[in-house]
């Protein structure tokens, strides 16, 4: 019979998928944006995106230089089964609980229900530096007007030689 050699391995020497990412190979570079690769790395998992529903559909967009404007296309909904939340830098789009109750309305008892309500929510990384300035849903259009705010020790200035 012959002998099988097995190695021990130490806690340092195993390899973690955050050892390899692109952004630990960056952390020497630069200074102050562990956050910022921690939040990258939270979205990304390990090193690939990780699958998520494509509903409800959406459009980001840069409506001036420090503007933008996030569209979420919400057809069938209105405004009191949308909810809009923003907390610790995570922008959530996502449908309240429905009450059941409403299929009955004014119009009458829907026979056949084609138009889908499902169930979502959305959620989008904002920067530090970004202000969520509002949102109104308009034609089956959400909109979600955002502002990068620029603070003074971030602004391009000039430093005198003496």
């Amino acid at each position: 019979m012959g002998l099988t050699k097995i190695n021990l391995l130490k806690k340092e020497d195993i390899m973690t998928s955050k050892d390899l990412s692109i952004f630990n190979s960056l952390r020497p570079f630069s200074i102050g944006f562990d956050d910022m690769f921690d939040q990258f790395e939270n979205m990304l998992g390990n090193g690939n995106m990780t699958m998520q529903s494509n509903y409800p559909p959406y459009n980001i967009r840069k409506t001036g230089k420090d503007n933008y404007a996030i569209e979420v296309a919400l057809a069938g909904f209105n405004k009191k089964d949308v909810e809009v939340e923003f907390e610790d830098n995570l922008l959530t789009v996502r449908t309240k609980q429905a009450d059941k109750s409403e299929d009955n309305n004014i119009d009458g008892e829907i026979i056949h229900k084609g138009i889908s309500q499902r169930q979502f929510a959305r959620s989008f990384t904002i920067a530090d530096d970004v202000k969520v300035n509002g949102a109104e849903l308009k034609d089956g259009l959400l909109t979600i007007s955002c502002e990068r705010i620029i603070p003074e020790h971030k602004k391009k200035k000039l430093i005198e030689i003496k």
